[in-house]
């Protein structure tokens, strides 16, 4: 049930999504005598498009996300293993075409490639299954096992978890796949956006796991003064950052993160 909800109700709160209907909304009252409503509401739409299309709040809204953990340190040695979080192929593409179709997340599957040829010994848990709450389609860790073959490491070295939908559930069941004993080290693979929530979950499954963020979407402080060039890149970045802070917000409200806002 928390999936469905989790899903209906991040559809209803991204900027782009409430911009949008707003804006239909109110051309839909300008044919009603609700006119003056009609003329607010799509006014209303078209600043929150441009608000949140073009100015740098979206990488405001990013960038703490992004500086919450630091890189990986390869000073700690060798790791027992990696938990790579699923959200770089997508699934039902990939089944369409027959062949893994990777996304702008893709960098959990190099950076995570190049750990294991670093890393000879350690464990590789790509967890992942099918998010999509209305299209059916492949298995996301299924395609990447293919694609992991594929550039050098040996099929026999990939675990796929291959049920998870969501961060809560990537927890539960890679905990139960890697089965961590004390004094274990395991890092956690995942958009730097994305790794306080990851970790807040992680932490609450009871899996200790050290944050490995890749795929940052921002320079760093300087990008606060960037304006976008084109509405539909700045609405990704914004949409982006928005269900992140409303998923901490949710996990943490609904018991299944650590803390509000996970912190090393």
């Amino acid at each position: 049930m928390f999936f469905i909800l989790s899903k209906i109700g991040g559809f209803f709160a991204l900027p782009s999504d409430i911009a949008a209907t707003l804006a239909a909304l109110g051309v839909v009252l300008l044919f009603t005598r609700f006119k003056r409503s009609g003329r607010a509401l799509a006014a209303i739409g078209v600043v929150l498009l441009i608000v949140a299309g073009l100015t740098p709040l979206g990488n405001a809204l990013m960038l703490p996300l992004e500086q919450r953990f630091p890189p990986c340190d390869a000073s700690h040695g060798a790791p027992t293993g990696m938990i790579v979080l699923g959200g770089a192929i997508g699934p039902e593409v990939s089944a369409a075409r027959g062949t893994p179709a990777l996304n702008e997340a893709a960098e959990r599957i190099t950076t995570a490639v190049a750990l294991a040829r670093q890393y000879p010994a350690a464990r590789i848990i790509y967890s992942g299954g099918n998010a999509s709450l209305v299209l059916a389609g492949g298995i996301e860790a299924d395609y990447a096992a293919d694609l992991f073959e594929s550039l050098g490491i040996p099929r026999g070295r990939i675990e796929t978890e291959r049920r998870s939908r969501n961060t809560i559930e990537n927890a539960e069941f890679s905990k139960a796949m890697a089965a961590p004993k004390p004094g274990e080290r395991w890092l956690l693979v995942t958009s730097a956006y994305h790794m306080p929530r990851a970790i807040g979950a992680f932490r609450r499954a009871g899996f200790a796991v050290e944050a490995c963020p890749v795929d940052w979407r921002t320079r760093g402080p300087i990008d606060l003064a960037l304006f976008f060039e084109s509405v539909s890149v700045g609405l990704i970045r914004t949409d982006t950052a928005i269900h992140e802070w409303i998923g901490l917000a949710a996990y943490w409200l609904s018991g299944r993160s650590s803390d509000l806002f996970p912190a090393p």
